[in-house]
């Protein structure tokens, strides 16, 4: 009877750290990096701020690069693809590689067929939109999971707003269909060689895209129960 593959013993839970990656020694690893400023509430700009947090000043942070060893399997993972990361950030218990998109279809297939890697599913593709991170503003997030090995990573790509273009990982990850193409409608960021990128939430016609920070606050009257509900556009700002 032959024996299924063997998890090593740091394998542990998906949503945890290795034992002794530097967050579960209570070490950070990583530093912080500033890629802008946040005001009031939502961070929305063009439109009066309706939340009454319109004094609230936060700056926009994002971990830095950790440090090998970053413990366990975590190291395991990088091994694999070494030469292709641009930088390894760990972060409450999670790793996340980043890569340069022109070497993402290469590590999302490396990730699926190595069989000392495995990542067998795509459970989501998301976007993030960082104003203030000049020349990378538009980010994609995928995250991956290992049935073989119970492990879970993500996978970060960042391109410029002015040239929002990241390869399809359909060919390799089919689930990642419907996910691409809630990016595309939301963020803007352009799948090159998807079969079919079209809006999945808004209409076919929608200006832009709303889950943009540049994305002005706005909407359509509501009405509740005989009274009307103004958009957040034309509400009373407390700014």
């Amino acid at each position: 009877m032959s024996e299924g593959p063997k998890i090593p013993a740091s394998g542990g839970s998906p949503a945890q750290a290795p034992d002794n990656a530097p967050e579960a020694l209570g070490e950070p690893g990583y530093e912080v990096r500033a890629v802008g400023e946040r005001r009031g509430m939502f961070g929305a700009a063009g439109t009066g701020d309706t939340s009454g947090f319109g004094g609230l000043v936060a700056p926009v942070v994002l971990p830095g690069a950790a440090q090998r060893p970053y413990g366990g399997w975590y190291d395991a993972v990088a091994d694999g693809l070494e030469g292709l990361v641009e930088q390894v950030v760990i972060h409450r218990g999670e790793i996340t590689f980043h890569i340069r998109r022109d070497h993402l279809l290469e590590v999302v297939r490396r990730l699926r067929d190595d069989p000392a890697l495995r990542f067998e599913l795509l459970s989501g593709v998301s976007g993030v939109h960082y104003p203030g991170d000049a020349g990378r503003e538009l980010h994609a997030v995928y995250h991956l999971g290992s049935f073989t090995y119970n492990r879970r990573i993500r996978l970060e790509v960042a391109v410029a707003d002015a040239d929002p273009h990241v390869p399809s990982v359909m060919g390799i990850y089919p689930a990642a269909d419907w996910h691409e193409r809630e990016v595309w409608d939301m963020f803007g960021l352009v799948f090159d060689g998807h079969p079919a990128l079209t809006r999945i939430l808004m209409p076919d016609d929608w200006p832009g895209h709303p889950q943009r920070k540049d994305y002005p606050l706005g909407g359509i009257p509501v009405e509740y129960k005989g009274a009307s509900v103004p958009p957040p556009d034309q509400r009373r700002s407390y700014s």
